[in-house]
């Protein structure tokens, strides 16, 4: 039996109020921060999770779950669940008034675990987050704890939680605040996010309803049903439809939502015939801004209390898990005084160039569907008539530029290329999964990494057995490397992957003796075409934060042993 996510409450538990310094502290039990959460607990860094709520989001929210988040769920472990329960889809199709411009496919090619997105609702994602939780011993999910103060010191932060039972005060060596675009930590720490707010408002309907619409992502330009404006059609599970209906900036953001204003407009879109119930409407306002910094002493910013995006381009539930892929791990180092403090502005300088990347994409998707000018409006419906025969004019179209993860490309912990590579996955770059074959079981690649740092070996070369011998004695230094090495069809022996269809290789331009690095997150810091054990443990250093240090590998062994 389907458990209710929407009408979940939790009870209100007392704990014991000891003086215990906890190592992290989040705030916001929301998609972000959920994630961070259990994140830091499995990998062995006891949290504290604070909700001033008793219950999961209203309403669908966020529904439309990237590939890339997608595969930061599978390494949470609740991403099979999120899969099977959503609605898969890769197909997007571009209209204009009632014809269609052209249609797109987000992944084409074969050989890939995750569709481009799954739509599934954020009270599902939450739901199956909080299960996951739950089954983590290191993490304390505290329901019905505001927090009303908060002070930093030189080694900690303090603070007030107010309770059904009373306030009390707690002390953390560092405080995640993930508590929305409202963020209460970041108002009482007198800081603000500062951007754009675009003078146009949209209607949201969720509609229950039985309907052949395929399982596609179709954007309306000007349609005949809802004239002069714009409307988006998403399926999600449950035969629940999202529509998002352009309203203008004169609309009335409370008589909008009555359902004698809303049912109107989706009889014009599917007829009056159509039978269908209302879930949840809302009405929002485009905005684009973020704060400063996502830093602020031992309080680190994540999700919408850092950043905020339009809709359009499912970019903001993404890149607020992304945000939580990015931290949890160097908040683990940290934690263990394996790497030091500074490796937590690594935080900041790349999450804050992915936001300012999503902001981007996002004005200008916003600019485009909602043009503010006569001459920006005949622009726009001139790119859209062109768009229709001639393929260079469809990438000026945009309905949103879908969430792609960001490239880190001048992150400090990268290590650059020492060697040629004519592609593959250059430092920074979010790894690619492909099929693999272990032991006569179809597997996958990504499955064998997260959590801790990753080496790649593509075996075919004469020197494999020294090699390897080298790469799996890094699994018992201070910070250990996993090794996965990978053999072509064919040539696979025991312990080793099969890449049995090539597609490895071809995603990561391996020859045999190629070594790729993958940091805890799964990104690329560091790739070689021949193994040099040295070099990579001078890599693990880098991407620890610990760059300035000699490259002696017994200087680095030393300063990344346990205090």
């Amino acid at each position: 039996m389907d458990i209710d996510y929407q009408r979940r409450v939790f009870n209100y538990a007392p704990h014991k109020r000891q003086p215990v310094r906890h190592p992290v502290v989040v705030v916001g039990a929301g998609p972000v921060g959920l994630a961070t959460a259990i994140d830091l607990a499995q990998q062995g860094v006891p949290v504290v999770l604070l909700d001033d709520d008793d219950k999961l989001s209203a309403g669908s929210r966020a529904i439309c779950f990237s590939k890339r988040t997608l595969e930061i769920f599978d390494r949470l472990r609740c991403g099979e669940r999120m899969a099977n329960k959503g609605v898969s889809w890769n197909v997007g199709r571009i209209f204009m008034r009632d014809e269609e411009v052209y249609g797109f496919d987000l992944l084409p090619e074969d050989g890939h675990q995750r569709p481009a997105f799954v739509n599934l609702q954020q009270y599902y994602v939450e739901g199956y987050l909080h299960e996951r939780a739950q089954e983590l011993p290191g993490l304390d999910l505290r329901w019905c704890s505001r927090v009303t103060a908060l002070e930093q010191h030189a080694d900690h932060a303090t603070l007030t939680v107010d309770t059904p039972d009373g306030p009390y005060t707690l002390e953390a060596a560092h405080v995640v605040a993930a508590d929305g675009g409202k963020s209460t930590i970041r108002k009482l720490m007198g800081l603000e996010s500062k951007g754009r707010v675009f003078r146009d408002r949209f209607l949201i309907a969720d509609v229950k309803m039985t309907a052949d619409f395929p399982a596609e992502r179709w954007f309306w330009f000007d349609p005949p049903f809802h004239p002069g404006q714009s409307v988006l059609l998403h399926r999600q599970p449950d035969n629940i439809w999202r529509i998002d209906f352009q309203l203008g900036w004169d609309a009335d953001p409370v008589a909008e939502k009555a359902p004698e204003r809303v049912i109107p407009r989706i009889e014009a879109l599917l007829g009056k015939e159509a039978r269908f119930e209302l879930e949840w409407v809302s009405i929002y306002t485009f905005c684009c801004l973020r704060m400063d910094s996502f830093r602020h002493g031992r309080v680190l910013f994540a999700g919408d209390s850092a950043h905020g995006v339009s809709p359009f381009g499912a970019r903001g539930a993404n890149s607020g898990v992304q945000d939580a892929d990015n931290l949890a791990w160097k908040l683990r180092l940290v934690v263990e005084n394996k790497a030091p403090d500074a490796l937590l502005d690594s935080y900041c300088q790349e999450r804050e160039y992915a936001a300012d990347e999503n902001i981007l994409n996002s004005t200008r998707a916003t600019d485009f569907i909602t043009p503010k000018s006569a001459a920006s409006r005949l622009f726009r419906d001139a790119v859209l008539q062109l768009a229709k025969e001639q393929p260079f004019a469809r990438k000026l179209v945009n309905s949103g530029r879908l969430s792609m993860p960001s490239v880190y490309a001048q992150s400090p912990l990268n290590t650059a290329d020492a060697d040629v590579f004519r592609q593959g996955l250059r430092p920074g770059s979010p790894a690619l999964d492909a099929p693999l074959v272990f032991e006569g079981h179809a597997d996958w690649l990504l499955r064998h990494t997260g959590n801790a740092f990753a080496g790649i070996y593509f075996a075919g070369t004469k020197h494999d057995g020294q090699a390897i011998a080298e790469a799996l004695a890094l699994s018992n230094e201070a910070i250990p490397v996993r090794l996965l090495v990978v053999a072509a069809a064919g040539q696979a022996q025991a312990g080793m992957f099969e890449d049995s269809a090539g597609l490895a290789a071809a995603r990561y331009d391996a020859a045999p003796g190629s070594f790729y690095l993958l940091r805890p997150d799964q990104h690329v810091c560091a790739r070689w075409r021949s193994f040099d054990a040295h070099a990579v443990r001078a890599a693990v250093a880098r991407a620890c934060g610990h760059q300035g240090l000699a490259t002696n590998a017994t200087m680095i062994q030393e300063q990344m042993e346990p205090a």
